[in-house]
């Protein structure tokens, strides 16, 4: 390879990142860094071997370090946190629930949601209901007996 490989690579660096605009997960990123480093080698008259070692450690190292980063920032969320801190909570109906109709809507605490029932028996307005869950913008909900 000759000096002017340094375009070739800074090319594909360049590639990398426009992609990496495009894409989730920073993964293409790495590689557009690995790239320019083995550009820069190649600008300097560095050999072609040593540009595709620059290239793999350099992109093997940033995504190997990526990774553990990520996977700290990404852990689970603990249950009671979101919307899910909504189940098990009790509630009263503002709107009849009604799944075949689609509608319904409850106040849980000083929030209103969207619901469904658990069934598809009406509610009427004014029940008291508990969360089941949280399925995307509504809360799936079930008539609230007091034991006796």
């Amino acid at each position: 390879m000759t000096v002017e490989t340094w375009w070739v690579w800074m090319i594909l660096a360049a590639v990398f990142v426009i992609g990496e605009i495009f894409t989730a997960g920073f993964f293409l990123l790495w590689f557009g860094i690995g790239a320019a480093a083995a550009g820069l080698l190649a600008l300097l008259g560095i050999g072609a071997g040593w540009q595709w070692v620059a290239f793999i450690v350099v992109s093997g190292v940033l995504f190997a370090v990526s990774r553990r980063f990520a996977e700290r920032l990404t852990q689970e969320q603990p249950s009671g946190v979101g919307a899910d801190r909504l189940i098990g909570k009790k509630g009263i109906v503002l709107e009849v629930i009604d799944n075949i109709k689609a509608s319904g809507r409850v106040r849980v605490g000083q929030e209103e949601w969207r619901a469904r029932g658990e069934t598809d028996d009406t509610i009427p307005v004014d029940a008291r209901v508990e969360v089941v869950r949280v399925d995307g913008t509504h809360v799936v909900v079930r008539l609230f007996k007091e034991e006796e």
